[in-house]
């Protein structure tokens, strides 16, 4: 057991060491939530799996609160709502269970991060398409080596090349964490 553990910590350590050249894009992402709450729109957030709890882990942050007393920021997970997810992906198909909601849901001043390990999450990346033909900013946290398809059609791009799905998420959420606090200092009352 000592030996897995070691080695799950020297994976962590390795893929969170590479994070580094992400930080002016991280600092870019956090500017453009920002902007976007600034001038009434909301950050839209989803994923499948362990990025589906990501996205609803960091919407939580930003409506909750990171970590300052402050009011609530505008932020949703559409990974929520088991009704409108159930019925989509009867009615339409598991891929638009993400577009279906952006359709009805997004404004131009929105920005929707789509969270996928692989990168080539085809609800993911439906929902982006949808984001953009609302006129709305997009953002991916992707991984894999390439940083698949989503690194591809976002306007912004964390990539975590790591080929482990469980370090690709705890850097994800990291990187989340980080734009949380972001966001929350720069949204606080002068």
């Amino acid at each position: 057991m000592r030996e897995s553990i070691e080695q799950s910590l020297v994976e962590h350590m390795s893929v969170m060491k590479m994070l580094e050249p992400l930080v002016p894009t991280i600092e870019q992402i956090a500017s453009q939530f920002v902007s976007s709450i600034r001038n009434g729109g909301k950050i839209i957030w989803m994923g499948n799996g362990g990025s589906a709890a990501d996205a609803q882990h960091l919407a939580a942050e930003l409506v909750g609160r990171f970590r300052r007393e402050r009011d609530a920021l505008p932020s949703i997970a559409l990974t929520t709502d088991t009704s409108i997810l159930t019925a989509v992906a009867n009615d339409y198909g598991y891929e638009n269970i993400f577009s279906r909601q952006i359709n009805g849901l997004c404004n131009p001043e929105d920005i929707v991060a789509g969270i996928s390990t692989s990168g080539n999450s085809e609800n993911v990346l439906k929902g982006i398409e949808a984001a953009k033909k609302k006129g709305a900013f997009t953002i991916g946290f992707s991984g894999g080596m390439d940083g698949g398809m989503l690194k591809k059609n976002v306007e912004l791009c964390v990539h975590v090349s790591a080929a482990t799905t469980a370090r690709i998420q705890e850097a994800h959420i990291f990187i989340g964490h980080v734009i949380c606090d972001l966001v929350e200092e720069a949204c606080m009352p002068a």
